[in-house]
């Protein structure tokens, strides 16, 4: 467990938090053990999260765990699922309130480590369009979640959960209607 604990008092970002709009300090949500069988490659942990120190405590997370079919008790059991995002901490607001990206330093530094403990992975949800470069190389977010079942049933690439894109899942009903079934299959596969 030297790497989760590694992780989790890094500080490799406290100058680069502190110059932000919320001048914050790092706190690495770590929520990863080799041995899971889903990873959730989100992109950085949110303000919520950030004071819960739990991922995904937040609406996107009840979003998510909806799209999954899943409740709580399964989305938190890291014998099961694991979250490994692109960067472990909030990176914080911007002059005017928006979510800045993850800082790429957190990746380079932990994320292949990180994903050598998660062998045993089935299935992976790539959450965003940070996890979707990272996995599976240049692309943007429509137009790689219109090709899932490229990936599927192995790997579903999503949007973002989050309310800022309650639109985009207007716009695109074949998400709901077409992959969101497949997704939860898959989901429940995986955990068997």
């Amino acid at each position: 467990m030297a790497l989760q604990d590694d992780i989790g008092v890094c500080q490799i970002c406290t100058e680069r938090f502190a110059k932000t709009h919320t001048r914050h300090t790092p706190r690495p949500v770590v929520w990863f053990q080799p041995g899971t069988r889903i990873l959730v490659a989100g992109q950085a942990p949110g303000a919520r999260v950030h004071e819960s120190g739990r991922p995904f405590t937040d609406p996107s997370g009840d979003r998510l765990r909806a799209w999954m079919g899943i409740d709580d008790d399964v989305f938190y059991d890291q014998t099961r699922v694991s979250i490994l995002p692109m960067a472990f901490c909030f990176p914080g607001y911007n002059d005017k309130g928006a979510d800045l990206p993850p800082p790429t330093i957190c990746a380079k530094t932990w994320r292949k480590p990180a994903m050598e403990q998660l062998s045993s992975v089935r299935l992976t949800l790539l959450i965003g369009g940070h996890a979707q470069k990272w996995h599976l190389g240049p692309g943007k977010v429509t137009e790689t979640v219109e090709a899932w079942r490229d990936h599927a049933p192995a790997v579903f690439p999503l949007p973002h959960p989050s309310w800022r894109n309650t639109a985009w899942l207007k716009k695109h009903p074949w998400f709901e209607a077409e992959l969101l079934p497949e997704l939860r299959q898959a989901v429940q596969e995986a955990l068997t």
